[in-house]
């Protein structure tokens, strides 16, 4: 679908256990994400921040309320709808990296592709062309548990773009890494946000949050607070708008390109 609003969910509530040992884990929430824009879904740990992002990552189910991914209702959704859905559509990062020992980087990165079936000439071309994209083509073939914090975590970017996804959900994404090396991730995030992908950041660490275009900011299961950063605001406004200028162009010369080329063809008649 066209619209701009790719994730919209509507009292979202989430508990675990029962009786006197029920932890409502998520309360009542609500929130829209747009196309194009980054969020930071900040609070502690136990705050409910993991939980809703695993909600509208479609990797929990909410006891109540309505997630709607690209218009569509994911209650609606079969369990092999849902994860095709989480296999083609998004990307995640996470702060632990999930990289398989023993394997080499290119395999890590290409893991997706594999589960999607795709074929392997394919998987290869598109593997190398994110490790170039992150500057790792040269560690393409070795141990990935071999590389330095912070070419693990491009490992892991580098995984969650192969599949070319939607949205990219990013759970404490520069926990395990010192402040140099969390600042030039981050900054890999700023340039996909610039080429107008959609991250959905956790994190508890305010410095980062203060660097997204919105913060929402979870306590006890609710949002609490809600923050737009204005010079990212304006920042990204002017991305969105510039994208939307490029692309306009393109289908103006496009158009031009067709209507040249019957031009021509009826001059030759």
């Amino acid at each position: 679908m066209s619209s701009d609003l790719i994730i919209d969910a509507r009292g979202i509530s989430k508990s675990y256990g029962t009786g006197s040992g029920r932890f409502d884990a998520l309360k009542d929430v609500s929130l829209q994400v747009r196309r194009g824009e980054c969020i930071a879904i900040v609070g502690k740990s136990g705050s409910g921040k993991s939980t809703l992002m695993h909600i509208l990552a479609l990797l929990d189910e909410p006891d109540a309320g309505t997630l709607t991914f690209d218009g569509s209702a994911t209650s609606s959704l079969s369990a092999r709808e849902v994860s095709e859905v989480r296999n083609k559509e998004f990307g995640f990062v996470f702060q632990q990296f999930f990289l398989t020992a023993g394997t080499s980087v290119l395999d890590n990165v290409i893991l997706p592709l594999v589960i999607a079936g795709a074929p392997s000439k394919a998987r290869r071309e598109r593997g190398m062309a994110v490790l170039e994209q992150f500057g790792l083509t040269d560690k393409a073939s070795s141990n990935a548990n071999d590389l330095s914090g912070g070419q693990k975590q491009r490992v892991v970017i580098s995984r969650a773009l192969v599949n070319e996804p939607t949205v990219i959900f990013a759970d404490e994404p520069t926990g395990n890494l010192d402040s140099k090396t969390a600042d030039a991730v981050f900054g890999l995030f700023e340039r996909l946000v610039d080429d107008g992908k959609t991250i959905i950041m956790v994190t508890h660490d305010n410095d980062i949050a203060s660097r997204v275009r919105r913060s929402l900011h979870v306590h006890d299961g609710e949002i609490v607070e809600e923050r737009l950063n204005r010079l990212s605001a304006e920042v990204a406004d002017i991305a969105q708008e510039d994208r939307r200028f490029a692309q306009q162009t393109a289908e103006h010369a496009a158009a031009l390109a067709i209507a040249q080329s019957a031009h021509d063809e009826g001059y030759e008649d």
